[in-house]
């Protein structure tokens, strides 16, 4: 069993923790494509692309969090849309040119990112949300740097595509420091780089 198994088990990770606002703002409401959750928890992402009409590939090494993830679908009934996939995202072959979503929450991945984006098809979306580091340091999420990302370091990984939106924040939840960082891509090789809504 691995660490993400026994934190899934226990309840340790929230069993079904609502999306990011920003992804339910740029993804339609009435699609339907295909998409990926990378490393998708309990289907933070999963549930609600499923619930927008896509058909869902849901990526994750852990087995315990795709059964919550399966759980939770059969529960808003979306079950028949999600496809789960027990796979390590960093060595997962991401087909080229599949999805017209993909979206990634709180994992890094970046030595993996051209792979990831890769997998989206012309006009494609991508989302991507993760901690950032921040000071005084956060103490939501990973304990050390090393897996959060640096500022602009997520924008900067995104400028093969158009940037539509990128923001930077911190926030204190009950006496907590939260730091994060959101993007929202679209895949529009060719068309001329427009500038990213900040905040």
């Amino acid at each position: 069993m691995t660490s993400w198994d026994e934190r899934f088990r226990t309840g340790e990770y929230p069993a079904n923790p609502d999306p990011s606002p920003v992804l339910r703002e740029y993804v339609d409401e009435t699609a339907d494509g295909r998409a990926l959750d990378v490393a998708c928890g309990t289907g933070r992402n999963a549930l609600f692309l499923a619930e927008q009409g896509y058909e869902v590939d849901a990526l994750d090494r852990s087995i315990e969090g795709l059964r919550l993830t399966e759980a939770n679908a059969v529960e808003q009934g979306v079950d028949d849309r999600i496809n789960p996939i027990q796979a390590d995202a960093t060595e997962f072959e991401y087909p080229e040119g599949r999805y017209d979503v993909v979206t990634i929450s709180f994992f890094r991945v970046v030595d993996r990112l051209t792979d990831i984006k890769g997998a989206l098809r012309p006009d494609g979306l991508f989302f991507y949300q993760h901690h950032l580091r921040s000071e005084p340091p956060a103490t939501v999420g990973p304990s050390t740097d090393r897996h959060r990302f640096g500022a602009n370091e997520l924008l900067r990984a995104c400028l093969d595509l158009t940037v539509l939106y990128y923001e930077e924040s911190s926030e204190n939840r009950d006496g907590e420091l939260s730091a994060t960082v959101e993007v929202v891509a679209r895949n529009s090789h060719g068309d001329a780089q427009s500038y990213p809504e900040t905040r």
